[in-house]
This record gives structure tokens, C-alpha cells and sequence, in this order.
């Protein structure tokens, strides 16, 4: 017989639903697009008539209560992240989040908790793409040696994103929208924590040169709610020291990028290209003065590709575990940029993983 269709209904049929997730469920043939539902009526229209969904609703409440639907994904700003998800779960419904994972690292936790609630569901948070298509290779070469023993990590992301002052207010800039998530710094981190030991301990500071923009709903000049430059030092669990420098206020775009220095070699890869860049020493030769970084090549059958919605659709299908990316693995991008915006704000050290949500021993 037949396989049944997967039945999905999509909350917040934004820019990257409709780029990157409705194509992708479009492709499988065991997917049905059964209902969508937007900020507004009339988008929730649109967005149903472009892409053929049968169903619309005007409350997001109701269509994941909607027995006739297995899975939810959500495509909506951060704000929502919880609770839709709390909801779903509830409801018995599959989960594929956007990132952002949450607001902040309370409600990341308890997404998470709920998903541990409902071990049957699938909970999948949508990756950071950077990084994706190298990572077997990455991996590879520091599982082998290739770094030696990790001193130094250099972070990277310097574009001119936010560098127009005459530019509106974004709901990334928008804290009751984006919460604690500062420009790239979640995405970057959360590639960082797929080759290396987490961070133990931050110390950060933020600002915003851009203080204040126009508000394009309501046309007032509000302050701005995140920053658009970002400074980090972390200290990673097996002692290496890190540096992350972000910025959306260069003149011009400077491209972002991670580099790994070891006793024995560097690791240089360019997210902008998809590329990897490195020199080292592990086999007894000893690079002459001043070498430069030469290019690792990716081969085709290493090279990742963008598969996200049809890992959810095996996943709920064949009960093969999620890998990009993961509830806990959300949790812990999330509770790395709520421990720098704390430590930005009191203007000392926060140490990692966040003490009130660490596992309280019993009591004798």
C-alpha cells in the first residue's frame, strides 16, 4: 500500500520559508503543504495562493490544534519559537523550528524539556548553513591531527549590513521579537559547537553605534533593541582561548569566517566561500618562513548539502536522529548568547553552561 503523506502546516510563511523550506518540502513526494497561517489575513492569503496551500487560518493556536495536520513548521520571528512549539508537541505534532531557536535561554530549555516530554515527536531546529558543506572534511582533519592540541579560536563576521543609519528598524533589531540574539553570533557559535569543546566562560561587550532607527509600522524613531557590534572572549572547555568580533556596521563587507590555530597546524575556513584553508606540520615537515595557507579541497562526496526538510520528513518517517540540528544542541548556541549579552551588561565574566539551569543535585 500506498505510504500516507505527511501532512504540514506552516506558521510564518516568511523569506526563508518561502526560499529555502517550501521549495524543499515541495520536493518530497511523501510531503503535503496542507495549511499556512501569517501575521495577517490578507498575507496568509497571499502566501496560499502563490504556493497552492489548500487551508488557511487566521489564528496560529488553531491550526496547530487541527487533528488533520502531523507536523509544524515554523517560520516565524523568534517571539513565537515557544510557544508554537509548546503547543504542537502538545498537540502531537512534529516540529522543524527556524532559527533562531528562542528568545532566550529560558524558553530554549523548556522547548527543550517539552521535546524530551514527547520522545515519539521529531524536534528539529533549522541549522546554520554555514559551515555545512565543508563539515565532514573539517572534522576529519581535526579529529586527525591535522590542528594538534587547539590554542586559539578566531570568530569572524564583519559585513555592512546595518551600515545604512538611514535604514529601518528590523525585527532583528527588535528585543520583544529577537530576544537575546545578536547578529550572527547564535548561527556562527552554533557551527563552532559541531568541531569544537563548548565555552566554559565569556566575557563580552556590545553597542550600538546606530542607536536609535524609524520604527516602519509606526513611524516613531525607536531605540534599537540589539546590538550591531559584538566583541567575545571565551575560554573553551579543553583551555583553548577564543575571539569573536561581529559587526553589521563596517563600510564595507568584510566577509566572516573561522580560524583555528593548534601547536601543529591552522585551520582557516571561509564561510563566505565554502572553503577551507590550512597549513600544518604534523607530518614531520616543517613549513618554510612566512608559507601561506593553501586551499583543502572539499571533495563532491564529502561535500554537505542543504537538506533540512527532508532530514524532518525521514526523521519522523524512519526515526533516524536529527543532526542539524538538535534541541539540545539549540540550547546550547542560545545559552552562549544569553551568557554574552549578560556579561555585556553587568561588565564582567559569565561562566557556562548558565548555573540555574545546570541538573540540582538531590538533597540527602
Amino acid at each position: 500500500m500506498a505510504q500516507k503523506k505527511l501532512r504540514i502546516g506552516l506558521i510564518g510563511a516568511g523569506g526563508n520559508m518561502r526560499a529555502r523550506h517550501i521549495p524543499g518540502l515541495r520536493a518530497l513526494a511523501d510531503v503535503d503543504l496542507v495549511a499556512v497561517c501569517n501575521r495577517r489575513p490578507t498575507s496568509t492569503r497571499a502566501a496560499a495562493r502563490e504556493h497552492g496551500i489548500p487551508r488557511t487560518f487566521e489564528r496560529w493556536q488553531d491550526l496547530v490544534a487541527d487533528p488533520d495536520i502531523d507536523a509544524i513548521v515554523i517560520g516565524t520571528w523568534p517571539y513565537l519559537h515557544c510557544p508554537v512549539t509548546l503547543a504542537a508537541l502538545e498537540s502531537g505534532k512534529h516540529v522543524l523550528t527556524e532559527a533562531r531557536m528562542a528568545l532566550n535561554a529560558a524558553e530554549a530549555h523548556r522547548m527543550l524539556a517539552a521535546a524530551r516530554r514527547y520522545p515519539a515527536l521529531v524536534t528539529q531546529v533549522v541549522p546554520s548553513p554555514y559551515g555545512l558543506k565543508g563539515d565532514q572534511v573539517m572534522q576529519e582533519l581535526i579529529e586527525g591531527g591535522y590542528l594538534g592540541a587547539l590554542r586559539e579560536v578566531q570568530v569572524y563576521s564583519l559585513t555592512d549590513a546595518l551600515a545604512d543609519e538611514a535604514a529601518p528598524l528590523s525585527w532583528r533589531q527588535d528585543a520583544a521579537l529577537s530576544g537575546y540574539n545578536m547578529l550572527t553570533l547564535g548561527i556562527l557559535q552554533e557551527t563552532l559547537l559541531r568541531w569544537l569543546p563548548p565555552p566554559v566562560q565569556v566575557l563580552a561587550q556590545v553597542h550600538a553605534f546606530v542607536p536609535t532607527r524609524i520604527d516602519p509600522e509606526s513611524g516613531v524613531n525607536r531605540a534599537v533593541g540589539t546590538p550591531d557590534s559584538v566583541q567575545v572572549l571565551a575560554v573553551l572547555e579543553d583551555g583553548a582561548r577564543a575571539v569573536y568580533q561581529l559587526s553589521g556596521v563596517m563600510p564595507f563587507s568584510q566577509g566572516a569566517g573561522i580560524r583555528l590555530y593548534g601547536t601543529e597546524g591552522v585551520l582557516h575556513y571561509d564561510l563566505d566561500q565554502d572553503r577551507i584553508y590550512g597549513l600544518t606540520r604534523r607530518a614531520g615537515t616543517r613549513p618554510a618562513k612566512g608559507a601561506r595557507l593553501e586551499e583543502i579541497p572539499i571533495p563532491e562526496e564529502k561535500a554537505l548539502e542543504w537538506r533540512v526538510e527532508a532530514e524532518f520528513a525521514e526523521a519522523i518517517r524512519g526515526g533516524t536522529p536529527v543532526r542539524f540540528t538538535d534541541f539540545t544542541t539549540g540550547v546550547r548556541y542560545m545559552e552562549f548568547t544569553e551568557a554574552v549579552a549578560r556579561s555585556a551588561q553587568r561588565g564582567e565574566a559569565v561562566t557556562l553552561p548558565l548555573e540555574e539551569f545546570e541538573p540540582q543535585e538531590a538533597e540527602d
